[in-house]
């Protein structure tokens, strides 16, 4: 991307001299780059490195731990014949071996050795073409300082003309030619003499004698759980992710509880004696509290007792125990509690309370486990806050495309002989040496899609030097536990299995998993990459190794990974072009990985009713209840806005009657409730919302009362935004042809509220008389409206429009407080009343048939830098049509009269919805008359300047070419 000079020179006075006179160019402009909530610093080395046509490092400090994510963008960049240079060094022996290793695997990347005493520099300089960025700060590069830690990196560009990159280009280069090459020479004497460094003492309370406090999240769990037991709660379920402490959180809980006897429920003798240790650690107290109830062992006088279920619902030994011996009892696994030799516990005792603890509640072969526990779901500690948490071992997922044989990607379908081809065979462990491990040597456990690949591949990676074991459910639990010691204690490298390491065995010393076989469900995705996160001594991360091929289910992977309920394709786009980070793990797709699951997304209907169904079953079964509208906002597994946008129903209601828990409403509730849902419930305006909630709770509104409402929820108030709103809720917003009818006759032709005397709101006499005559409605009426005030916190409704949501035509009539909803004639823009929105697809059809027959082919419009964009009217226009000369009035004496709102989304396939970026003026001296199109039809182009530059986030997701 080129940048102009103009936009140098704005950049540098707005960063330099004076931020309110000029706007700066987000690209090139100075600025401090941080890790804070809505960045990190490793994201924009990231954007930089993926844009650039060079780079050189100059960095003292790097770690292996930050390695496997930098070297897929290079292996990205290594496709687009991208090189880059590394000076680093020797200073204070930081750098270990290790990293030099494996900095020698990167082919594209020139790592050269500064022989300069005290080198210490943290520059990191990429070449852009007509432009050179540079960040120069406090950040190495480590895993801590590009992700978590308080640094800071000032990010300046310049030209090739300009002094500071001159200066800048000197000094690297001078320091790479004082530099030497990594080669193996250098390499092996390093190695002999280098020196770990001195270690500062760790925190004394990590030892394992201190004594065990509760973390932030075990206190938020422990606070409910008292909240529950004094409301007269008799069970309830905490849901902790594999390693998050949950045991030591179950000895805690009973701590705070003191009961006078007290049993643990689980199902193996090996786990019995670990929690006992760990809850006789947190309780004190003498040994002799702390009994076994097994095959082997009967402490049956023990006040804290731990039991494996094989033997406690014997019926001889349920015998020999009073119903209320226990008035504490503790079900670990909770999921398995569904089994008989559970249902008989739950029938025999009668504690004052029963506490389920599980990882996995959402398995399909445990959807009572809710029930059992009275649907008191107390606390939920899932992967994503645990990483955040930093109560996990961080991981590194890296999605790489699978093995391409003649062009064709692997895929479910795949024959054996391909998957166990030499060729495959190699690029398999090519790709598990370059992306690494934490630790000396590998230790993984490779998921696979069949039992006869397990044992091929096995024997395959056996003979090539790395020992590997295939294990399936044909093995026993004894050889199952042979082979997992054999992995731990280095005997083995690698155990390869199909799906049997789901759940129950954690193997906390796993520096690497691999995925080898389709993703076909989200839960399985988790449990198996779950496996290893336990943290472990020395383990400072896991490498999570998919094999992406091209199978239908790939979008179920960035939906795992980044817990989206949404269910939209664009946002599912986002996060695997811009994945999240959690605490200090990152999510990683090569851009040949990332299209493979762009071309699954292409072709599944994410909100079919059969994923609403089975979302539906599984909140039913979390709640107890059939979950209302508002539920899903806090406990589904779908966004509420996937009912509302689905094509299958125009409102809730139907969509409970399709499950057979609901009943049909009458013909005009049921159209002033899809009115509701289908227009206000989306939460961009909250205006209609607070209005309904008010006149539903109290029949009536002054309008004062109206107006502090909405400054209570940080609404602008005009007489424009009151007269559109009651326009909406009179339905007259609607009145205008769409099809063979008007929307407000597809909406009831009733109006929702009447205003009266211009001092106060009410409630339609027929719309008072529809909530009277049912109650279900007006349940059904008034969670619409609740859903809606929920979804309206994503918004800033301090404003019209939101930067960076998305609207589609008609969201934008509405909340421009027009007086009719034109959104079906609008096509591109429209000039009404001083305003002016545009809207346009950026990326269009590029073969010459597409572009026949695509009307906005015609238009070439272009992103020259962060900050303009290059548009053109619709054909024919030219500079003295009216529309025209009304949008341009102003412009040349610096003084616009129209209002400018920029909306903008990459293709056809992100559907209705465009997002704001925010309003925009003309460039003056760009105006000019043009022909365009294969028709050679006259259009008015111009740059439109925005007010506000690109993130480089959103210039990625809608502008680059991919």
């Amino acid at each position: 991307m080129d940048i102009s000079q103009p936009a140098f020179q704005a950049a540098v006075l707005n960063g330099l001299v004076d931020h309110n006179s000029y706007h700066g160019n987000r690209v090139v402009g100075p600025q401090i780059i941080t890790n804070k909530p809505a960045g990190t610093i490793w994201a924009t080395l990231r954007q930089q490195l993926l844009t650039c046509n060079d780079f050189t490092w100059a960095v003292a400090f790097i770690t292996p731990d930050m390695l496997p994510p930098l070297k897929l963008v290079l292996a990205d960049l290594a496709r687009k014949k991208i090189t880059g240079t590394l000076i680093t060094g020797q200073y204070l022996g930081f750098n270990s071996p290790r990293v030099f290793q494996e900095l020698r695997k990167i082919p594209n990347l020139d790592v050269r050795i500064t022989t300069t005493d005290g080198f210490h520099t943290k520059a990191y300089m990429f070449d852009h073409g007509n432009y050179h960025t540079l960040l120069v700060g406090s950040a190495n590069f480590t895993r801590r300082a590009v992700l978590q830690n308080n640094e800071w990196l000032l990010q300046v560009t310049t030209n090739e003309q300009g002094a500071l990159g001159q200066q800048v280009r000197t000094e690297l280069l001078t320091l790479k030619e004082q530099s030497q090459p990594l080669d193996e020479q250098w390499l092996k004497a390093y190695e002999q003499t280098w020196q770990p460094p001195v270690r500062t003492a760790g925190n004394p309370s990590a030892a394992p004698t201190a004594k065990i406090v509760p973390n932030a999240m075990q206190k938020a769990a422990l606070h409910e759980l008292a909240q529950l037991r004094q409301a007269g709660g008799q069970r309830g379920l905490v849901v902790s992710a594999t390693g998050t402490g949950k045991t030591y959180l179950g000895a805690l809980a009973v701590k705070q509880e003191q009961p006078q006897r007290f049993l643990y429920v689980v199902h193996r003798e090996q786990i019995a004696k670990k929690s006992r240790a760990s809850f006789q650690r947190v309780i004190g107290g003498p040994a002799t509290d702390f009994g076994l109830l097994t095959g082997n062992h009967h402490d049956r006088q023990a006040k804290y007792l731990f039991a494996t279920v094989q033997t406690l619902s014997q019926d001889q030994e349920l015998q020999k125990w009073a119903a209320d011996e226990f008035d504490y009892i503790l079900i670990d696994e909770a999921h398995r509690a569904a089994a008989p030799s559970y249902q008989r516990l739950f029938q025999h005792f009668t504690p004052q309370f029963w506490l389920g603890m599980t990882a996995t509640p959402d398995r399909p072969d445990a959807q009572d486990v809710y029930a059992l526990f009275d649907y008191h779901l107390v606390y939920e500690i899932r992967l994503q806050a645990a990483l955040e948490a930093g109560m996990l071992t961080p991981f590194h997922y890296i999605g790489v495309t699978d093995y391409v044989q003649a062009g064709v990607t692997i895929t479910d379908t795949t024959a054996l002989a391909t998957l166990i081809a030499p060729e495959r065979v190699d690029y398999i462990l090519q790709q598990l040496d370059y992306y690494g491990y934490s630790g000396d040597r590998p230790c993984g456990l490779v998921f696979c899609s069949r039992q006869e690949e397990a044992h091929q591949l096995a024997a395959e990676f056996s003979q090539r030097g790395y020992p590997a074991q295939a294990l399936t459910n044909q093995d026993s639990a004894g050889q199952r536990a042979q082979a997992v010691a054999a992995l731990e204690e280095g005997k083995l490298n690698y155990i390869i299995t199909v799906d049997l390491f789901n759940e129950g065995i954690d193997i906390p010393a796993l520096n690497q998993i691999i995925m080898l076989r389709n993703t076909q469900s989200s839960i399985v995705f988790l449990q198996q990459l779950g496996r290893g996160l336990r943290k472990y001594p020395g383990q400072e991360f896991v490498t999570v190794i998919d094999f992406i091929g091209n199978y239908q289910n790939n979008y179920l992977i960035p939906m795992a990974l980044t817990r989206d309920t949404s269910r939209d394709r664009t946002v599912l786009r986002q996060k695997t072009t811009l994945p999240p980070v959690m605490g200090l793990t990152t999510i990683n797709f090569s851009q040949v990985a990332a299209q493979e699951i762009f071309a699954s997304l292409a072709k599944v209907k994410l909100d079919a009713m059969r994923e609403l169904r089975q979302a539906f079953k599984e909140l039913e079964n979390k709640l107890g209840r059939s979950p209302l509208l508002q539920d899903f906002f806090q406990w589904g597994s779908v966004d509420p806005t996937v009912f509302i946008r689905t094509s299958a129903i125009s409102n809730y209601n139907q969509f409970l009657v399709k499950m057979g828990v609901g009943q049909p409403l009458a013909p005009l509730a049921d159209s002033i409730l899809t009115f509701v849902t289908q227009e206000l419930t989306n939460g961009k305006r909250v205006h209609e919302l607070v209005l309904l909630d008010l006149l539903l709770k109290q029949g009536t509104c002054t309008a004062e009362a109206y107006t502090q409402a909405l400054s209570d929820h940080k609404a602008y108030v005009s007489p424009a935004v009151l007269r559109s709103v009651m326009g909406v809720l009179s339905l007259d917003f609607f009145a205008v042809k769409a099809g063979k009818q008007t929307k407000k006759a597809r909406y009831g032709n009733q109006a929702l509220v009447e205003q009266q005397d211009l001092l106060g709101y009410q409630l339609t006499v027929p719309l008072q008389d529809l909530l009277r005559q049912d109650d279900n409605f007006a349940h059904l009426l008034q969670d619409a409206v609740t859903t809606g005030l929920l979804l309206a916190q994503r918004y800033d409704q301090g404003e019209q429009f939101t930067r960076y949501q998305r609207y589609d035509r008609r969201d934008v009539c509405r909340l421009l407080n027009w007086p009719l909803d034109v959104s079906a004639p609008l096509y591109g823009y429209r000039v009404s009343a001083g305003v002016c929105p545009i809207f346009i697809t950026y990326h269009k059809p590029v073969t010459d048939a597409e572009k026949q027959a695509s009307r906005a082919a015609r238009y070439d419009n272009s992103l020259q830098d962060g900050q303009n964009l290059r548009w053109y009217t619709r054909t024919p226009r030219h500079l003295n049509s009216p529309e025209v000369q009304e949008l341009l009035q102003g412009v040349d004496q610096g003084q616009p009269q129209v209002t400018i709102h920029l909306f903008v989304k990459r293709d056809d396939q992100a559907g209705k919805e465009f997002y704001y970026l925010g309003p925009a003026t003309i460039a003056p001296t760009t105006v000019a008359e043009e022909l365009i199109g294969p028709q050679k039809k006259a259009a008015v182009g111009m740059d439109l300047h925005l007010q506000y530059p690109l993130p480089p986030q959103m210039m990625n997701l809608l502008f680059n070419e991919e």
